[in-house]
């Protein structure tokens, strides 16, 4: 299931709008931490409902050039323009 981009997993007991709710509470709460939600689980103890989330982390893309490794963001103007023409060949 998925709830504003958030990946959810739980409990079979728990209906549809206690869920919504619940991860909304948790984006809300990781926001204020300046931290992305990217997944939830949600199980039951009991009367409890034990809330583990998981932080979305960005993909980086790594370039190797001329042996060395580098993020594109650290290219200059023409390298970042040669990125962006490369074609992908199957094959």
């Amino acid at each position: 299931m998925l709830v504003n981009g958030v990946r959810v997993s739980a409990d079979p007991a728990l209906n549809n709008e206690e869920i919504v709710t619940l991860v909304h509470d948790e984006i809300r709460l990781w926001h204020q931490r300046n931290k992305t939600l990217g997944a939830i689980e949600l199980t039951l103890d009991g009367e409890s409902i034990i809330i583990r989330g998981h932080e979305k982390s960005p993909i980086r893309r790594v370039r190797r050039i001329t042996g060395y490794l580098s993020t594109v963001d650290q290219f200059n103007d023409a390298k970042r323009a040669e990125c962006q023409d490369r074609e992908v060949h199957a094959g």
